[in-house]
């Protein structure tokens, strides 16, 4: 009938919520997956995780406190999201980008960059937070053998 409201059934947003929910699964999976490609086929990012492994278990030995910690996790996310970012950029120069082009060139220069300066920054702060602990473990072994 024109004009006449159309009823729907009570279940008919279940239905909608449902399929939102398993649309947001899924784009969850995606996104795994692609850490898992990251992750098996990166040697950068394998060493970035070996390295962030490293500072991790450091914190816990040094028992560092709360602001250490969030600087630690930060950082590491930081490094790891720059190498993932990295790692799409070049997957996409790639794939429109048969052969060499300047553009091209510069795009996987500057992914590539990013990532150093976020490694840097990581190095600068695994510096501030461990050196100090190092220094109190290591300087009476130095003063002993000298």
């Amino acid at each position: 009938m024109p004009g006449a409201t159309r009823l729907r059934s009570a279940s008919a947003p279940r239905r909608s919520s449902v399929r939102w929910v398993q649309r947001r699964l899924r784009s969850f999976l995606f996104a795994f997956a692609g850490i898992g490609h990251l992750l098996r086929t990166q040697g950068n990012a394998q060493i970035h995780v070996v390295a962030g492994s490293v500072a991790i278990v450091l914190g816990f030995f040094f028992n560092i406190d709360r602001g250490e910690w969030l600087a630690l996790a930060l950082t590491i996310t930081l490094v790891l999201a720059a190498e993932g970012v990295n790692t799409a950029v070049e997957a996409v120069v790639d794939l429109v980008t048969p052969g060499f082009h300047p553009l091209a060139k510069i795009a996987k220069d500057v992914a590539a960059g990013t990532v150093l300066l976020t490694a840097i920054g990581a190095v600068a702060v695994g510096v501030i937070v461990f050196l100090p602990r190092l220094w109190t473990l290591v300087a009476p072994l130095i003063q002993g053998a000298i």
